[in-house]
C-alpha cells in the first residue's frame, strides 16, 4: 500500500490504477476525521487529524481553489488530494533525479491560477556534470499536467545529492521566488557567476525582471535575487509587510531565518553560527562587514523546512506569528516577532516525534503538516475549544 486517505468510521479498502507510473497502488479510505487527544500550548489547544498517510517523503503542499490539496512525493509523484478520497496521482510530471535530498520537491500556484490553471514544480534534474534544481511550469487539465516547460535551470550542474534548496514562492511583485542549494560545495554560494546557493527571482515566464539587483553585472548571473546561502528550504510571504522571509540549514548548529533583501549577502561560508560536522570553525567567525545577519538562528540545528506566517480566524492568538518546520527538532516552530525580531519561540507536537518537512496556512485557516518519512503523512491541525 502506497499511499492512503483517512478519515474515521468505518474502512474501505480499494485499488487504484496509476497511468503515470504504470502500477497498481492499494489505497485506504476512512469515513470521518480520525483525531487525536488535546494538546495543550501556549496559546492554544489543538488536535492533530490525519488526511493522507503512506506517502513516498512528501516534500511540497499547494491548495486548490476547491479546497483540495496538491502534495508532491520525493520519488517523483505528484498528488491531488480531496477530502474522503484516496490521493491521486497527477501524470505529466517530468522525469526527476531521485538520490538524497533530491527528487521531485516543492509546487506551488500561479496567482491567477482559476483563470489560467498554471502550477510550478521543482526538483533536481539531470545535466551535464550530474543534476541541479530545476522549475518547470505546466497546467492542470483534467487532474492532468499539459503544457510543461522549464522556465529555470540552475546552470552548473553537478554530483552528488545534497542540498537543492528548491522552495518556491510568488512574491507581493507577482515575481517567482526560487531558493536554490550550494550542491555541497560551500564556495558556490559567494559566486555571483553561478546560480548555487542563491534565492533566485523571474518572472511567472522565467525571464529576468529589469529590476534585479545584478542585472547591470556582467559577472553575475542575472536571476540572482540575494546570495550566500547554504540550503533554504522555506520561504514565506509576510502578509502584512510583503517581506520575504527564508530559512535555511546550517552545517552542524547555524540554521537561520533570514529577511530576504535585494543584492544581500547572507555569508555561508564566510560567516556562520554553525562548526563543520568534524566540530571545526567555518570561515572567518559569526560576523563581517557587507554581510547580513539573521533575524535568528538556532544551535543546535533544528533542520528547518517549510515556513509559513499565520493570519487566519482558527487559531486568533497565533495571528501575525512564524511557523517552521523542524526535521532533526523532529517539531513544529512557532514564532513570535516584533518587527524583524524574533522575541519568543515555542516547539510544537515535540511528542509526535516526527520530520516535520513542510507547513501551511488552508484556507479553512488550519495548519497543515507534511511528515517526512519513508510512509509519511499529512496531517491538519484544528482548533480544541
Amino acid at each position: 500500500m502506497r499511499a492512503g486517505f483517512l478519515g474515521g468510521r468505518g474502512t474501505k479498502r480499494l485499488s487504484v490504477t496509476s497511468a503515470s507510473v504504470g502500477i497498481i497502488v492499494a489505497a485506504t479510505i476512512f469515513y470521518g476525521p480520525v483525531a487525536a487527544d488535546t494538546i495543550e500550548s501556549e496559546k492554544h489547544d489543538f488536535r492533530i487529524v490525519t488526511l493522507a498517510e503512506e506517502l513516498e517523503h512528501p516534500w511540497g503542499l499547494a491548495f486548490l481553489p476547491d479546497g483540495s490539496m496538491l502534495v508532491t512525493e520525493r520519488p517523483g509523484r505528484l498528488n491531488i488530494i480531496k477530502e474522503g478520497e484516496a490521493p491521486s496521482v497527477i501524470p505529466g510530471v517530468p522525469d526527476v533525479v531521485e538520490d538524497g535530498q533530491g527528487g521531485l520537491l516543492d509546487v506551488a500556484l500561479h496567482p491567477a491560477f482559476q483563470e489560467n490553471r498554471l502550477i510550478y514544480l521543482s526538483y533536481s534534474g539531470e545535466g551535464d556534470g550530474g543534476a541541479g534544481t530545476v522549475v518547470v511550469r505546466g497546467r492542470l487539465e483534467n487532474e492532468r499536467l499539459v503544457d510543461v516547460e522549464k522556465i529555470f535551470a540552475v546552470a552548473r550542474k553537478s554530483g552528488g545529492g545534497r542540498h537543492f534548496g528548491s522552495r518556491l514562492l510568488f512574491g507581493a511583485d507577482g515575481l517567482l521566488y526560487i531558493t536554490s542549494g550550494e550542491r555541497g560545495d560551500p564556495d558556490r554560494a559567494q559566486d555571483l557567476n553561478d546560480h548555487a546557493g542563491k534565492v533566485i527571482r523571474v518572472t511567472p515566464e522565467g525571464r529576468v525582471p529589469e529590476n534585479n539587483p545584478f542585472t547591470g553585472n556582467a559577472s553575475a548571473r542575472p536571476e540572482i535575487y540575494s546570495w550566500g546561502h547554504r540550503n533554504p528550504q522555506g520561504l514565506a510571504l509576510q502578509p502584512d509587510t510583503g517581506r520575504i522571509w527564508a530559512v535555511e540549514h546550517g552545517p552542524r548548529g547555524g540554521d537561520e531565518l533570514n529577511v530576504i533583501e535585494a543584492g544581500a549577502n547572507y555569508g555561508w561560508p564566510v560567516i556562520t553560527y554553525g562548526r563543520s560536522y568534524a566540530g571545526f570553525s567555518i570561515g572567518e567567525g559569526t560576523e563581517k562587514a557587507g554581510m547580513t545577519q539573521p533575524a535568528t538562528y538556532w544551535v543546535p540545528s533544528i533542520s528547518p523546512s517549510g515556513l509559513s506566517f499565520y493570519n487566519g480566524d482558527a487559531f486568533p492568538k497565533w495571528s501575525g506569528n512564524l511557523f517552521a518546520g523542524g526535521l532533526s527538532a523532529r517539531a513544529l516552530v512557532r514564532m513570535e516577532l516584533v518587527g524583524t525580531r524574533v522575541v519568543h519561540q515555542e516547539r510544537l507536537l515535540v511528542d509526535l516525534d516526527e520530520r516535520v518537512r513542510d507547513v501551511r496556512q488552508g484556507p479553512d485557516g488550519f495548519l497543515y503538516l507534511l511528515i517526512d518519512d519513508s510512509e509519511g503523512s499529512v496531517l491538519r491541525l484544528e482548533p480544541v475549544s
